[in-house]
Parts: C-alpha cells; sequence; structure tokens
C-alpha cells in the first residue's frame, strides 16, 4: 500500500504514532519526565488543527505506522521535511523510506530541487537513516530546548 495523504480524521493515529516514537526514539536524549508527559489528545487535537489548515501529511499503514510532513522552508528557495516518524512497532519495515521517498517526490512536485531537515545530533538511528537514504550533512547547527532539555540539532540536505 503506497503512501497516501493525511485528513484530519487520522489526528488520533497521527498522535499515537507521534508520541510512541517521541518516547522510544528520543530515550536518554530528551528527559524521561517530559516524554512520559506527552499528551496524546492535546497532539491529536494540534494534528486535527493542523490538517484542516491544508498541512502536507504522508500517512503509511491502517492503522497509521508512520508519517511524513513537507513543505516550503523559511529559507528561500528550499524544500523541508519538517518531520518523520514511524511507531516504534513498525521500525525496520521500510515504511519510513516509502514516506521519505513519498515527501521528496512531493517536495520535487512543488519545484524544490533541494530540501533540508533537522535531527538531533544524539539521535543515531536517525543520522543513520538519512546517510542511508543519500541525505548529506550540511549547513549550520541550532541549538533548541526541548523539554527542559537543550539539544543540538544538525542539518542534513539532499539535491535533486
Amino acid at each position: 500500500m503506497p503512501p497516501r495523504w493525511a485528513k484530519p480524521g487520522d489526528a488520533e493515529e497521527l498522535a499515537e504514532v507521534h508520541v510512541a516514537s517521541w518516547q522510544k526514539a528520543y530515550e536518554g536524549i530528551l528527559a524521561d519526565r517530559f516524554l512520559d508527559g506527552l499528551d496524546r489528545a492535546r497532539r491529536a487535537a494540534w494534528w486535527g488543527r493542523f490538517l484542516e489548515e491544508g498541512g502536507l501529511v504522508h500517512v503509511l499503514g491502517t492503522p497509521i505506522a508512520g508519517f511524513c510532513h513537507v513543505g516550503a522552508s523559511d529559507e528561500p528557495e528550499w524544500g523541508e521535511v519538517f518531520a518523520i516518524y514511524v511507531h516504534p512497532d513498525r521500525w525496520g519495515e521500510g515504511v519510513g523510506h516509502q514516506l521519505l521517498r513519498a515527501g521528496e517526490h512531493t517536495l520535487r512536485e512543488l519545484g524544490h530541487d533541494r530540501a533540508l531537515l533537522w535531527v538531533l545530533r544524539d539521535n543515531e538511528r536517525g543520522i543513520h537513516f538519512y546517510d542511508r537514504h543519500g541525505w548529506k550533512r550540511g549547513g549550520p547547527i541550532r541549538l533548541e530546548e526541548i523539554g527542559g532539555v537543550q539539544v543540538t540539532e544538525l542539518r542534513y540536505e539532499v539535491e535533486w
């Protein structure tokens, strides 16, 4: 089954994937208290509003196994992969690969010949995934605070 566009009715499943993947992927990177306190209902409400406003999100699976959110970057002429998450129960099944390729295709259709994304420096699984898919470390790093922890994000880029 190929990826499809998300719709507002997918909000609860998107929230489940989002929270479960953060709790597993960022274990040991972000504070346990923060990860344990992630609120699925609040995240579902956010996703519902976002999708009603026309957000570009590919989903895959029934129930949804993962999602990829793409669009125009704040940087002129760049597309961006804002988020790509797969439910931990589905890691290693190729879901992320299919979603990333769908997101890249959408960015090309939107007229972008290059794209960027940000990945936590300590997210070795994510970094390995992007390396395997031809993305290259680029530009500056950025510092963010997530859940009371300062993290470093690495910029990855690709050109088509």
